[in-house]
């Protein structure tokens, strides 16, 4: 079999996305305080083990179309176990391409709890939410299921425009992140103490370009023609240039200043808004959708403070709510030439309830199906760390090490006699309990 052009771009699309993932690293590792900086790119990195596992074996049978379904929410996992009946290479490409789309929205989430997350706790969250959440929407959505042309929802009411994920993705990690964060609960020092701010901004700003850079695979990979590529692509440029300004305006006005990390925030919440409507709205269209999110994130996440949920890294703020804008727009925003039309563009209300609706139903399913899987694990076996840990920090306390050499020897890897004093666990030996962990705990308070 040769290479169509078509699929030399699917193989290389899918590489950009999986390389998203590790953006989301830095782009999260910079936002963190130092000491927890490590955690939060493990909480990416090892999203990258565990789904990935998940979706060779049952995630992509889970999500392809096929008669063999449950209620048109989610496929037989064990249809196309382990990618057995899987022979055609094209088919392959395919599954590894869904397969980045789902290891990055289970890392998206990580970001609401980031600096108090147990390690142990959030591996075990990972395939178990991509088996019950991730991928039931992935069917819903793209593979025949309840919101497909030819499923009720879409029968009903009209079949969801998703081109790229802003229901499957977006707002299903802004909610789970919110979800997690009520569960869990706020950090020591939430909304008073300064160093909760991000302590690497250019890291952020180099997360935020690989970000930036991916998404060109994530939003143009399933582009059909070239002309519906070139019109992809157009889009994930110019959404986001517009949501950052949209968001710097903001800042400007209403902090007296425009940001590093507001700019970094803003291209990420324009990516979000344009990923469901890429292939269905014109360049002017996407400035326009741009904008409205770079403004509503910008404002939203300062919500969390007058709420009092401490969204570590604003998932919510910038995924939930540009994902619901990006997906409730395309009623509005729709060309005719690339299917059914919004109403702006003489389509009436139709595709604008059923965007408005699908955005609910996501918003409710992944609600609750997040709820039964976060709170049974939490009174099990503890979801959040404890205060001692956290104080010492994440890293430290859960893997041994640190990303920095903060006056302790030049220990920035791993290093167990300074973890022991961390954790208390040479308390014994040395005899001096609490002098050791105060001596230890002060090395890392950056």
């Amino acid at each position: 079999m040769e290479f169509s052009a078509g699929l030399v771009w699917l193989l290389v699309a899918s590489a950009f996305v999986l390389f998203m993932t590790p953006g989301l690293a830095f782009f999260y590792g910079g936002m963190t305080r130092a000491k927890a900086a490590l955690n939060m790119m493990m909480m990416s990195f090892i999203a990258i083990g565990t789904v990935t596992i998940v979706w060779v074996l049952w995630g992509a049978s889970m999500s392809t179309s096929n008669t063999d379904n449950f209620f048109q929410l989610f496929a037989n996992p064990f249809s196309h176990f382990g990618l057995h009946n899987f022979t055609d290479p094209a088919d392959l490409l395919k599954v590894g391409y869904a397969a980045t789309f789902a290891i990055i929205t289970v890392a998206l989430i990580s970001g609401a709890i980031a600096d108090r997350a147990k390690f142990s706790a959030w591996t075990l969250f990972t395939p178990i939410w991509a088996t019950l959440v991730y991928a039931p929407m992935a069917y819903m959505v793209w593979g025949g299921g309840l919101f497909s042309k030819d499923g009720w929802f879409g029968q009903t009411f009209a079949p969801v425009i998703d081109f790229a994920g802003g229901t499957v993705v977006h707002i299903n990690a802004g909610v789970a992140g919110l979800i997690l964060v009520l569960i869990i609960g706020n950090r020591k020092g939430f909304g008073k103490d300064p160093n909760h701010r991000p302590h690497n901004v250019p890291l952020v700003m180099l997360g935020a370009a690989i970000l930036w850079f991916g998404w060109f695979g994530f939003n143009a990979g399933a582009a059909a023609t070239v002309e519906q590529a070139g019109l992809i692509w157009i889009n994930t440029l110019t959404a986001p240039a517009a949501a950052m300004l949209g968001w710097l305006i903001v800042e400007r006005i209403r902090d007296g200043h425009p940001t590093s990390l507001g700019a970094a925030s803003g291209v990420v919440a324009g990516l979000v808004a344009i990923t469901p409507a890429c292939a269905n709205v014109s360049p002017l269209g996407a400035i326009a959708l741009g904008v409205a999110a770079g403004v509503a994130s910008a404002l939203a996440v300062g919500l969390k403070f007058k709420l009092g949920y401490d969204d570590s890294l604003d998932v919510v703020g910038v995924h939930l709510v540009s994902g619901i804008i990006g997906t409730v727009a395309i009623g509005f925003l729709a060309t005719p030439t690339q299917g059914a039309a919004g109403l702006f563009y003489g389509g009436g209300t139709t595709q604008l309830v059923a965007q408005s609706l699908a955005a609910l139903c996501s918003i409710v399913f992944t609600g609750v199906m997040t709820f039964i899987i976060a709170f049974p694990i939490h009174k099990l076996m503890g979801f959040r760390i404890s205060e001692r840990q956290e104080i010492a920090g994440a890293d430290l306390s859960l893997h041994a090490e640190t990303a920095y050499e903060f006056g302790v020897g030049g220990h920035g890897g791993s290093f167990q006699p300074l973890h022991d004093l961390i954790t208390g666990k040479a308390s014994a030996e040395s005899g001096a309990t609490g002098e050791a962990s105060v001596s230890g705990k002060e090395s890392v308070q950056a």
